[in-house]
């Protein structure tokens, strides 16, 4: 445990560990999805697939291990004693900082099947992200706005037909798909942008899950709504760990079933439409109570001024 240093000295050793991590894991496996598009045999892909899932989860490891290096950090962790790594989940959570990504990681590792995060477009050019991720088939996502989708119609379904092509991949393999629902991380900026109705959460938006329901929701086991709390690192996660302050961890794990309120025409039938939004914006209710919940129940932490995310 490094934390009892001071912040400004630990913020280029524990910056550069995560991205020297990156790098390492990049570099190791870009060569396996350039071997993939050369060998497009059943046997040599299975091998280079199961080479790409002991990297991510070396990658993951790492980071892990940095995360408890640089703090004295506690993972408080609930709801996931019925979890197991043989099934195929679709795992929805809030979104507060891009710190989220490793913890996700660290929760599904030896729990749930590696994971399959849907990414931004723009990530495609981040250096070692974007070139790991492509070789590791995590799905990027190219949305369109209504201005684009008016002046250039023949877009009009095409993330749509992107979302079927990438889940397809992962029929045969049990696999876990990941999309924080709200589509950016929270801020109080953001919230007040978007008139957020929650205290902690963003609005989350329904087409991207309804997206992987229409294209594999028969094959998913269980929806996992994760809920990820700093609950003493409320403004500056990211920063805080990188200092050394970061203190708990919380991830409260919910398991849902996959019936008839997420089985649906999302996108031709408009009662099916508005009850699927009605679930997801309850489940954000839900979700929203619990933060305030655990806050409150952190005595030293509810005198604080609330700014969430």
């Amino acid at each position: 445990m490094l934390s009892f240093l001071p912040g400004w000295l630990l913020v280029p050793f524990s910056f550069s560990g995560f991205a020297l991590n990156l790098a390492f894991w990049g570099i190791l496996v870009t060569p396996l999805g350039i071997l993939k598009l050369l060998l497009p045999f059943h046997p040599a892909q299975k091998l280079l697939a199961m080479a790409g899932r002991s990297c991510f989860r070396g990658w993951t490891n790492v980071n892990t291990g940095l995360i408890n290096l640089f703090n004295d950090v506690e993972w408080q962790i609930s709801g996931e004693t019925s979890l197991t790594s043989d099934n195929w989940y679709l795992l929805i959570a809030n979104h507060q900082s891009w710190l989220d990504i490793p913890v996700v990681s660290s929760f599904a590792h030896r729990l749930i099947p590696e994971p399959k995060f849907f990414l931004k477009d723009q990530l495609k050019w981040v250096p070692f992200l974007g070139s790991s991720c492509w070789a590791l088939d995590m799905p990027f996502m190219k949305r369109y706005n209504p201005a684009t989708l008016t002046k250039y119609p023949h877009l009009k379904g095409k993330d749509i037909e992107t979302t079927r092509q990438s889940c397809a991949k992962f029929l045969t393999v049990p696999t876990t798909i990941i999309n924080f629902v709200e589509g950016s991380r929270c801020t109080e900026h953001k919230k007040q942008a978007k008139n957020s109705p929650f205290q902690h959460l963003l609005p989350p938006k329904a087409g991207g899950i309804a997206f992987t329901l229409a294209s594999m929701g028969e094959q998913f086991n269980a929806i996992l709504d994760l809920t990820l709390i700093y609950p003493d690192n409320r403004q500056h996660v990211a920063l805080d760990m990188l200092m050394g302050r970061l203190k708990r961890i919380v991830i409260q794990a919910d398991i849902l079933a996959v019936d008839e309120q997420v089985m649906g025409d999302y996108f031709n039938d408009a009662l099916f439409r508005e009850g699927f939004q009605q679930w997801l914006n309850q489940r954000w209710q839900t979700k929203d109570l619990q933060i305030q919940a655990f806050y409150q129940q952190d005595l030293p932490a509810s005198t604080e001024q609330q700014v969430a995310c």
